[in-house]
């Protein structure tokens, strides 16, 4: 067994049906592969397409009770399940062509060490509007999957969402502050062995969205390269979503990523995909990670030493761009910097609190503190986040002080 393909599904049987029948088409020989399906409470006649392709593919099956929305949990049962040393998640409703397990082995193939494969994914777009999702399904009703990926060859409709993306980056993922942004579980493989040292997914996304990229994300901090694979490709079935549903879920999703894991470019995820702005994200984390190393040497001690000395050492402070030294008039507070190791310098001696964050998402509740202390730290940040960091500060603080002119 080389390879196992797992699928997490609740009530789509019949879309289902045709993902496996695409599987039973594969070119590679049946033995190498097993399709594990990780069923999250369905209630529809999902148990019986798959026993009936037990002839034709080694399947394994594993049901949960329906507690809610556990896309996460259920991939998790599927890959303890799997007995091949690569794992492919594939979607309900990825539609694949003959070549794309071969295609995936062939990515993992290559020389260097493991890496997890980002494939190309036909038709995903969660914005597609009525006359997309037939055309498509029309198409599909009639063709294989790899013939109509051929017909609609050169419709810009009809490429991969992060088409855009990937071609900014000449198809190199690498070359991205993140790559992790776009590690999208609809068709990905990964080792098994780096799969269970990074912990699989995070059970604790409860509604939908963003627990891949979760995952790519820890995946790139243990060293695993993402790479993307444009003939590892699999076609998204068309259905119709409830787009506004979708953004509230990944609104509430990204601030529990947040919370796990405090770095500025997770901050800007949870703050600009509500905004709709995904394509900017990788420019604005490169910008605040360079601006992180322009200013690793700035001491701003004095600065915060000052605005305490005017506003008085009583209350609660808040400092954004705390830097890594604090001077000893400032009495126990909570510090933000870009710089993680600076931080942790700043908070070594007790007593203050540390974020890793910008400052655009505090974390904190309104009203919270007396004083937020902002420092020429953020001063490189102002023109793109300034409006951003003073809303923020607005929001938990009851005054703002300045240490450095920003309009100049």
């Amino acid at each position: 067994m080389r390879v196992s393909v797992i699928i997490p599904t609740y009530n789509r049987a019949e879309m289902l049906r045709d993902t496996l029948r695409n599987l039973a088409r594969q070119d590679i020989p049946v033995d190498d592969f097993e399709v594990i399906v990780s069923d999250d409470g369905s209630t529809d006649h999902t148990k019986a397409v798959v026993d009936s392709f037990a002839g034709q593919l080694h399947m394994k099956y594993h049901f949960m009770e329906y507690l809610g929305f556990r896309a996460g949990h259920a991939r998790n049962a599927g890959a303890g399940m799997a007995s091949a040393p690569l794992l492919v998640f594939l979607d309900t409703g990825g539609m694949v062509g003959p070549g794309f397990l071969r295609a995936h082995l062939a990515e993992h193939a290559r020389p260097g060490g493991p890496r997890a494969i980002v494939g190309y994914a036909y038709g995903y777009n969660p914005d597609y509007g009525h006359d997309e999702v037939e055309a498509i399904a029309e198409a599909m009703s009639r063709m294989p999957p790899e013939q109509v990926v051929e017909h609609f060859a050169g419709k810009s409709w009809f490429l991969d969402l992060r088409h855009g993306l990937y071609e900014k980056y000449d198809f190199d993922l690498s070359r991205m502050a993140i790559p992790w942004l776009l590690f999208f579980t609809i068709n990905v493989s990964v080792p098994a062995e780096q799969f269970h040292a990074t912990g699989g997914f995070d059970e604790g996304f409860d509604r939908w969205g963003c627990e891949d990229m979760h995952l790519g994300f820890r995946l790139f901090r243990n060293g695993v390269p993402l790479v993307l694979s444009r003939t590892a490709w699999a076609l998204e079935y068309p259905h119709e979503r409830n787009r506004a549903n979708d953004m509230q879920d990944v609104a509430i999703n990204l601030r529990y990523f947040l919370r796990g894991w405090e770095e500025p470019q997770v901050e800007l995820l949870a703050l600009l995909i509500p905004r709709l702005l995904f394509g900017t994200i990788d420019d604005e984390c490169r910008a605040v990670l360079d601006w992180a190393a322009s200013v690793r040497d700035l001491d701003v001690s004095a600065e915060i030493d000052a605005a305490v000395k005017e506003i008085g050492p009583t209350g609660r402070i808040a400092v954004l761009g705390a830097g890594g030294r604090v001077p000893p008039s400032l009495p126990p507070a909570t510090l933000y910097d870009v710089d993680r190791e600076l931080l942790q310098r700043a908070t070594a001696g007790g007593g203050h609190t540390g974020h890793h964050r910008i400052g655009v998402l505090t974390g904190l509740e309104d009203q919270s503190v007396d004083t937020v202390i902002i420092t020429s730290r953020m001063a490189g940040l102002w023109d793109r986040w300034g409006e951003d960091l003073l809303a923020e500060a607005g929001r938990v603080g009851r005054k703002i002080h300045l240490t450095f002119d920003a309009h100049s």
